[in-house]
């Protein structure tokens, strides 16, 4: 009798192994770019000048979801399932950040890390200083201005490699000498929050606007930009959009 009654329970035992293998099979395509973004890297574009000339409007790039731990911003749709972050570290000086918008956490940005907690912010006629120390800055050659700054700003635009206390270098472009915010107060950073900057500086709204943007919750920062892997010029007047092949594949630094 037990044997009977083993035997014809096998077919159906087997026939729940083959739902459950079809069912995880199933789910890993569906759930494995969820796992990937939410996880590992994240895609995002730019559709903005206020990065430039490290990133351009019409650059697509990945940004690392594990650079700095994870918190509710890793999530997709952002639950509110818990506050900080989980394996959690600060990003250093230098590095160009995907956050969310303290006053519209609905509303990412990137920027560059320039200030860490307790940290001391200030513009002094365009030149950064941290701490009371300023950053290193040597001219480069103009750009072309219509294309950074906009209309009305003139032919050509100030460029600059920007050098911070720990070595982290980038360029930096100035489309007016005495700009709104080349001269600014002290900024004390809180704990727990970073000062960020557009690498535009007359053409960004950043931690120096405390009624937009300020000081950014570690909290809020989604990952590290990384790796550019398409980039379309946008199209204007009419006319046609232009793929960037040389930006393609390049690293954000």
């Amino acid at each position: 009798m037990t044997l009977v009654q083993n035997v014809s329970r096998s077919p159906r035992r087997w026939g729940r192994i083959a739902l459950i293998v079809v069912a995880v099979t199933l789910a890993i395509p569906l759930f494995s770019p969820i796992i990937f973004r939410t996880l590992l890297f994240q895609p995002f574009y730019i559709p903005a000048r206020s990065m430039m000339p490290t990133l351009v409007d019409g650059d697509s790039l990945f940004a690392s979801k594990y650079a700095y731990g994870y918190s509710r911003y890793s999530l997709p749709l952002s639950p509110r399932l818990f506050s900080g972050r989980i394996f959690g570290s600060v990003p250093a000086r230098g590095d160009v950040v995907i956050f969310r918008a303290p006053r519209n956490d609905t509303v990412d940005y990137v920027k560059r890390v320039v200030g860490l907690p307790g940290d001391r912010i200030q513009i002094q006629q365009g030149l950064l200083y941290i701490n009371g120390v300023p950053a290193q800055r040597q001219r480069l050659p103009d750009v072309a201005g219509d294309e950074a700054c906009g209309i009305g700003y003139g032919n050509r635009t100030k460029r600059w490699r920007e050098t911070l206390v720990n070595g982290v270098s980038y360029e930096t472009l100035d489309c007016v000498d005495n700009g709104f915010y080349d001269n600014t107060r002290i900024y004390d950073v809180p704990n727990g929050h970073v000062f960020v900057l557009g690498d535009n500086r007359d053409n960004s709204t950043d931690s120096r606007v405390l009624s937009a943007i300020g000081y950014v919750p570690v909290e809020n920062i989604v990952g590290r930009a990384g790796l550019i892997y398409f980039s379309r010029k946008p199209s204007i007047d009419g006319a046609p959009s232009i793929v960037r092949t040389e930006r393609m594949g390049t690293l954000v630094h």
